[in-house]
């Protein structure tokens, strides 16, 4: 976790003059020109982001998002122009090196909070009257009493129970501890949160809930992200880093992508246009040019045609490509679980009585905190691990491809992808060994270039072509998309639903989930079992257990205080059934608040649209101020209504927690 503060007054360091009302830019990118390594990656590129925004990053994978984020964070400076971030304002990131050390989670969480740990310290020495009151004040006013509820809440969020937060960061592995640090960058509640592919160390369940927490978040948020539900549920604007520009887009990923289809379209009508008036032109120069009593005419012509500015030709992204090759069909089942436990060697199983059953329609999604057990799934059905009781009935004809992250690291960088695919089609000749790369985008020198010098969303569409060499009957794919950008995804979703065999699917990407997958199976308490609800019905499902986890906890707690025993059980149905009363109030003021955010987040929607199609701005001025204010007007609204959510959702908390008489 990073958190930089920044020098000066609050006034915008790019707008000084700016008047009370107006929103200083929190970001400014000024014609800004940065070269690397000998390659232009921004040619006097401009962006604006006001302060309280929340803006999504998005572009090819390569095309220098990073490298902006770095000049943000004052660590590059670009060859030209200006890179500014208002002064005074306080930046938070997640460090590239994840935590470590004998520190608990939670301590290390509330010690990312730099001002607080000082407070403290300084409380517990401080002699002097005056002082111990201003500190004690400060304290006050940065809540500094609730903070290890609200760090422990948020390590909770990302998938850390009571006991792992006790535990010390050296215990974890370093995916895990990248959580610790997003919990503490989270936790420190920076002025201008700076986010850089948060969730690819998240499994689904803490995706979910990192949605949700950055749709109420109240400061300046600037994402890079490929995750397409984030960028829709979060971000209120994109930024395109697309030709070593910065074009930004009201709205969110599926506008943004509407908006730039719409302007694609235009601008090739457009073009067209001129070509065809370019040709007229150009014939009636070439017949009349020799014509003394129309030269002077062609010359005219000629001189139009030299003063006509060229409209630029659309140029579309090279596309990423993915052709899975459809199996043979097989009787059903594929596969029958009855009874099947699974372990690892001679441990304890992962997994008890499965009974499942894969047919060659099934497009199944495995849900599940981490650790529960769909990669040791998935690893059984791929023959990686044998049942340790049950029967497994499989077709003998039965064909299976395998994707995982891990398997990258099996690739041998000094090969090229044609070596590594002839070896795995050791009877085909070259030219279909070459076809079968050609289905994933592998061509010409690319082909025949080293593995190392591939980018990671590369290599992944290398081991998609290595694992259907055979024309597998079922697609086991355990986190596909971490390094995929969104165009490679959508690509990814697009072959899955030409496929006509089976699929297993692990991913946090809640896109991919929803577009590929027709029924879940939930993985948890030792099992698996079909999930009979969708994924919105899954979220409101941890968010239940989460506070149902939270009660149990506090109870334990004040139980633990009073030096009581716990009561029976019907008594803590009455405990509980008093709570839910005592909270109606406050539960039906949020789910009021929900269905008012969504009506208004429609309205906003479609007057963006109509701001959007380019004939208003060129109708009548009045009627193209009025969108602009009825817009301001439902934004400002949304704004309004999501404040007062997040407050009640608070207030329920605290309800729930014995510090508020919710019945008021």
């Amino acid at each position: 976790m990073s958190i930089i503060p920044l020098p000066g007054s609050r006034r915008s360091a790019v707008f000084p003059n700016a008047p009370a009302c107006y929103h200083p830019a929190m970001l400014h990118v000024n014609d800004m020109t940065f070269r690397f390594g000998g390659r232009v990656l921004f040619e006097q590129a401009t962006l604006y982001l006001s302060k309280g925004g929340k803006m999504g990053l998005v572009g090819r994978n390569g095309a220098g998002k990073s490298t902006l984020f770095r000049m943000i964070l004052d660590d590059l400076s670009p060859d030209a122009g200006a890179v500014r971030v208002q002064k005074g304002m306080r930046i938070g990131t997640v460090a590239q090196e994840a935590p470590h050390g004998p520190g608990s989670l939670l301590d290390t969480v509330l010690a990312a909070d730099q001002e607080r740990a000082e407070l403290l310290a300084e409380a517990e020495t401080t002699t002097d009257p005056t002082r111990i009151a201003e500190v004690h004040t400060r304290l006050a006013d940065i809540d500094a009493q609730s903070a290890p509820a609200r760090a422990a809440r948020i390590l909770a969020g990302l998938g850390f129970d009571d006991a792992a937060q006790a535990r010390p960061c050296s215990e974890f592995s370093g995916g895990w501890r990248m959580r610790v640090a997003l919990a503490a960058t989270l936790f420190a509640r920076p002025d201008f949160l700076l986010l850089d592919e948060p969730t690819n160390h998240l499994d689904l369940e803490a995706a979910l809930w990192l949605e949700d927490y950055l749709a109420a978040w109240q400061g300046t948020l600037l994402v890079i992200s490929h995750d397409r539900t984030l960028l829709n549920k979060v971000v209120k604007e994109i930024a395109h880093l697309h030709d070593k520009k910065l074009v930004r887009y009201a709205g969110n990923y599926d506008r943004f992508e509407r908006t730039r289809r719409e302007r694609q379209a235009q601008q090739a009508k457009l073009q067209a246009k001129q070509l065809a008036e370019q040709r007229r032109i150009q014939a009636f120069v070439d017949r009349f040019r020799a014509k003394a009593t129309k030269a002077r005419q062609a010359q005219s012509r000629l001189k139009q045609l030299a003063r006509m500015e060229p409209i630029a030709t659309v140029v579309e992204d090279r596309t990423t490509t993915f052709n899975f090759p459809n199996p043979d069909p097989l009787s059903p089942p594929l596969v029958n679980l009855d009874g099947v436990d699974v372990s690892y060697e001679a441990a304890p199983p992962v997994l008890r009585d499965l009974d499942l059953r894969i047919d060659m329609d099934d497009r199944i999604g495995l849900i599940g905190a981490n650790g529960n057990g769909k990669s040791t799934l998935i690893k059984m059905l791929a023959e990686r691990l044998k049942p340790a009781a049950g029967k497994l009935i499989k077709s003998s004809k039965l064909k299976v491809g395998y994707f995982a992250q891990h398997q990258q690291d099996e690739l041998r960088l000094g090969e090229s992808p044609f070596q590594h695919m002839a070896r795995a089609m050791p009877m085909a000749t070259e030219s279909k060994v070459r076809a079968h790369l050609g289905r994933f985008g592998f061509s010409g020198d690319m082909a025949d270039g080293k593995v190392e010098t591939l980018s990671g969303g590369e290599k992944a569409r290398l081991l998609f072509a290595l694992m259907s060499t055979e024309a597998p009957h079922i697609l086991l794919l355990d986190e596909p998309t971490n390094h995929l950008d969104v165009d490679a995804r959508e690509a990814l979703v697009h072959a899955l639903s030409e496929y006509d065999g089976a699929i297993i699917l692990v991913t946090h990407d809640a896109h991919l989930i929803d577009l590929v997958c027709d029924r879940l199976w939930l993985v948890a308490d030792g099992t698996c079992r079909s999930f009979d609800g969708d994924l919105e019905a899954y979220g409101r499902l941890l968010m239940e257990q989460r506070r149902e986890a939270r009660r149990q906890s506090r109870a334990a707690t004040a139980e633990s205080k009073a030096g009581t025993k716990p009561t029976d059980k019907r008594e803590a149905r009455r405990a509980r059934a008093r709570e839910r009363e005592a909270t109606a109030n406050l539960r039906k003021s949020i789910k009021d608040a929900e269905a008012r955010m969504e009506k208004l987040a429609g309205r906003v929607a479609r007057l963006e649209e109509k701001l959007a199609d380019p004939e208003v701005y060129g109708g009548p001025t009045a009627k193209l101020m009025e969108l602009q204010v009825a817009h301001k007007e439902a934004k400002d609204e949304l704004a309004e209504t999501e404040t007062q959510w997040l407050a009640r959702q608070e207030d329920l908390e605290r309800a729930e927690a014995g510090g508020l008489d919710a019945a008021q």
